[in-house]
């Protein structure tokens, strides 16, 4: 956008209070909270109201200590959001003068503000997405401290049948069967990482990492997992799944509070434009037709 400056955010917020990323009217929402800070401190410089484009959009529930967005202000409206009219506005004050208008929950924060590398989008730029998912399945690795980002499961889930599950689905597949449909979106993703680890206090931890991921993926994977590790489905089915049309029913989704996006990865910078450009093509599978 010609005059304008494209500023990266870096985010972290609770998700309990929230209903989701996404504003949605009626709703308080991590985007909308946001949204009405950057309208406050932008107050009538010229410009259009300031939106944000978001790396990845969290469900409700959902919390993030590495979220990533992007809004592009004009020069006034940059002005406005660090108190400085001399021209000599610095980007960096951006998260300061935000989370100052956010600090009254205390329950979404801006971390740090900067000018964005020319070709850079938050969303499109990406070419990983990683979460975390903290689940309880024993007595003594329940904590009331960490309730509200730790899930619990009724009963002990063998960690070594969800391992040898997840190796059955890292690649490039159509993941219908582990995802919420959507009209029109594609559910082909490369699923990069998905491995689960045993803590000393006794949670099990998993990473999931991709290079995008469709709605309730990643809880829909860890359901099945758990669904795996207690001996409810066998380790090699998952895999079966990658071949269903359309969401199965043979495992429930995990909670939401269990979740946290803790990164978004980026290309260097001379690669970002490019991996823009690549990611906002139809996605297909090797030998498929666009």
């Amino acid at each position: 956008m010609d005059g304008t400056v494209r500023v990266r955010l870096d985010l972290a917020y609770d998700g309990a209070g929230f209903a989701g990323w996404a504003a949605q009217p009626g709703l308080r929402t991590a985007q909308g909270e946001l949204e009405a800070a950057l309208a406050v401190a932008a107050g009538r410089a010229a410009g259009d109201p300031p939106r944000l484009v978001v790396a990845g959009r969290t469900d409700a529930g959902v919390h993030a200590s590495g979220q990533v967005a992007h809004v592009d202000l004009t020069p006034p409206q940059l002005a406005a959001l660090t108190r400085r009219h001399d021209g000599a506005a610095e980007v960096g004050g951006v998260a300061r003068r935000l989370t100052g208008l956010l600090a009254a929950e205390g329950d979404l924060v801006v971390r740090r503000s900067t000018t964005a590398p020319p070709g850079f989008d938050a969303r499109f730029s990406a070419v990983f997405r990683r979460y975390r998912y903290r689940l309880a399945d024993r007595l003594t690795a329940r904590d009331p401290i960490d309730r509200h980002r730790t899930a619990i499961w009724p009963r002990e889930l063998d960690e070594d049948r969800m391992r040898a599950a997840a190796e059955g689905l890292v690649g490039l597949h159509d993941f219908a069967a582990f995802c919420r449909p959507r009209a029109g979106a594609t559910t082909i993703r490369e699923l990069q990482a998905l491995t689960w680890d045993r803590q000393a206090d006794g949670v099990l931890v998993a990473e999931v990492r991709a290079d995008a991921f469709c709605h309730s993926m990643v809880r829909a994977l860890v359901g099945a997992s758990a669904a795996v590790g207690s001996g409810r489905i066998a380790p090699g089915r998952l895999a079966d799944l990658l071949n269903a049309p359309a969401r199965s029913n043979e495992f429930a989704v995990a909670p939401a509070h269990g979740l946290t996006l803790v990164e978004v990865g980026y290309p260097p910078d001379a690669d970002l434009a490019a991996q823009a450009d690549q990611a906002r093509a139809r996605r297909t599978l090797p030998g498929e037709q666009r």
